[in-house]
């Protein structure tokens, strides 16, 4: 009885501890991304004008947004292994390390009027990008069951402000065209994004999750073939992967073409901002209610309703005529809303359809595919406006949702029935299990202090 005891008194002492080690990552993580947002945003709102500028070229221009998916998708990879091997804070502030240096590059290109060293700029820029992204999975690694997507979606929503006020600042900072002075706030604010997760993300969460876990402080799995494996073996992995990788591609390359449409239409940049604006909205302002959704109605619902929502987009932008703005506006926030369903809904089910250990690897190849097809849908999108082939774009999309909606809807049907003959399997081949002992504190990651003395308040970290 005496075991038994101080086994739950242990067990409630590290939820305890995990619940405020888990506020502190979600109030850094919040911090940091409003502040990289600017950046990421301005730097991005920049590239394409910068190059143009410098290039004189629309064409080489339209390689600006394609550098930052492409550097994001080369980052992953790297951020992915250092979360693996040293925890999510050395892995974050490289990402963000990366964008700083890209962001010097860049206004060092902007300086010397050279347009392919500023493409190599954007390049590494695109290791903020993928940064702000590996973020939202930080969120989620010491998330009370049932609520990683809600975290996860705390995190994602504040990229609002950034993505909003980054171009708007960008326009205050440098009006002249050369945008020098935008790439210089960009890495100050880089700068500040890696000193805020250094300094403030302490003790690390995945450290943390790895203590706490059931298969205990073993080596994560790193290779990208091991999150492979893992798509091959976790049906429910590969959905999500697969989702998630449909709707960020989906979302660039109709927002690519349809801006570049509507420019072609003859709509002023007053009308671009307003629907730009309102596409942003949908994919971040709604995000928090989203995440409510996934986590009570279930991931793959939202999942489904989210490639429905791509569909729809697909078809209003589809019919639109090159000036229709209101209709055009319409079909971005639907597909930002789509965008929304799909990241966070797909993300938590990701998170929560792989072991502690496999997770970094599987999700830093979930963010290699979803921003390499994104690169290849922008570049795609490109290339059909200049060849007035601007229609086709939607219906190649209507490909890849349709058939993604049915995988998920065959999912929704074939899943539960799977888990319950898996379920009723194991119970008949399961021998009595005996009782179990009492656990041992955990060690590495916990402060001398562990556990805390009782009466406190629960604010561990101060």
């Amino acid at each position: 009885m005496t075991t038994t005891r101080s086994g739950r008194a242990w067990t409630s002492q590290l939820s305890a501890y995990r619940a405020a080690v888990q506020r502190r990552v979600l109030l850094v993580l919040t911090a940091v991304q409003v502040v990289a947002g600017i950046g990421a945003a301005a730097g991005a709102a920049a590239g394409t004008l910068a190059v143009r500028h410098l290039s004189g070229s629309d064409t080489v221009a339209g390689f600006a947004q394609v550098g930052v998916l492409l550097g994001a998708a080369l980052a992953a990879v790297p951020v992915a292994r250092l979360a693996a091997s040293r925890g999510r804070r050395p892995a974050l502030a490289f990402g963000y390390g990366c964008g700083l240096l890209g962001a010097l590059v860049a206004a060092g290109a902007v300086a010397a009027g050279s347009w392919r060293l500023l493409l190599a700029g954007l390049v590494l820029l695109g290791g903020a990008t993928a940064a702000g992204l590996a973020a939202r999975f930080a969120a989620t690694d010491l998330s009370r069951p049932g609520h990683p997507a809600r975290d996860l979606s705390i995190v994602v929503w504040a990229a609002t402000g950034g993505s909003v006020a980054g171009p708007l600042i960008a326009g205050q900072v440098d009006d002249t065209g050369s945008h020098l002075g935008v790439y210089a706030l960009t890495a100050v604010v880089f700068a500040m994004a890696a000193v805020g997760i250094v300094a403030g993300l302490r003790p690390d969460p995945l450290q943390v999750a790895h203590e706490g876990s059931a298969r205990g402080a073993i080596a994560p799995e790193r290779s990208l073939r091991s999150a492979l494996g893992v798509l091959g073996r976790s049906p429910s992995a590969r959905v999500s992967v697969m989702a998630i990788a449909v709707s960020h591609t989906a979302s660039l390359a109709l927002l690519a073409a349809t801006s570049l449409q509507l420019d072609r239409g003859g709509a002023d940049a007053a009308d671009l901002g307003i629907v730009l604006s309102l596409h942003v909205a949908g994919m971040y302002v709604l995000s928090p209610l989203i995440g409510w959704c996934a986590d009570q109605l279930g991931h793959v619902p939202v999942l489904l309703g989210g490639q429905v929502l791509l569909v729809l987009a697909a078809l209003t932008a589809g019919l639109a005529a090159p000036g229709a703005v209101a209709q055009s506006g319409a079909a971005l926030v639907l597909l930002g809303v789509g965008w929304s369903c799909g990241l966070v809904a797909g993300s938590a089910l990701l998170t929560e359809s792989v072991p502690v250990d496999l997770r970094p690897s599987v999700q830093g190849l979930s963010d290699l595919l979803m921003n390499a097809g994104a690169a290849v849908g922008v570049l795609v999108a490109g290339l059909l406006v200049t060849a007035d082939a601007y229609t086709v774009l939607p219906g190649t999309l209507l490909v890849l949702a349709l058939p993604m909606a049915t995988a998920l809807l065959l999912a929704r049907r074939i899943a539960p029935a799977a888990q319950s003959t898996q379920s009723m399997r194991s119970m008949r081949s399961m021998p009595p299990a005996p009782a179990p002992p009492a656990p041992a504190p955990p060690t590495g990651t916990l402060p001398p202090a562990w556990p805390p003395p009782s009466g406190s308040s629960g604010h561990l970290l101060t």
